[in-house]
């Protein structure tokens, strides 16, 4: 425990930044995964739903500096990029 008192500030900060940074890691990895789930259940409407939800939710984690800019492009084009295959395999189906 430090016993300068901007060290305890210090501290005090790291562990609400933390805090905020865990919440917003949560958000992000339970929006991927909602939009993963919907397109594993072959269902496209659902998964676009879900995914139009998640893709603010990946630009917000860029802005607030938790996940790298080419990360969140990566994460968004790998999951349209599932998305547009399931779509052309629906309407190819019907």
């Amino acid at each position: 425990m430090p016993i300068i008192r901007s060290s305890i500030k210090d501290l005090r900060r790291t562990a609400r930044r933390a805090g905020r940074n865990r919440a917003a890691k949560g958000k992000l990895r339970s929006g991927i995964k909602g939009v993963r789930i919907a397109l594993a259940s072959q269902k496209s409407d659902a998964a676009q739903a879900e995914l139009a939800q998640t893709t603010p939710i990946i630009d917000r984690a860029v802005t607030q500096g938790i996940l790298h800019k080419n990360a969140a492009a990566r994460q968004k084009s790998r999951l349209m990029r599932h998305l547009n295959r399931l779509a052309k395999t629906s309407t190819a189906s019907s």
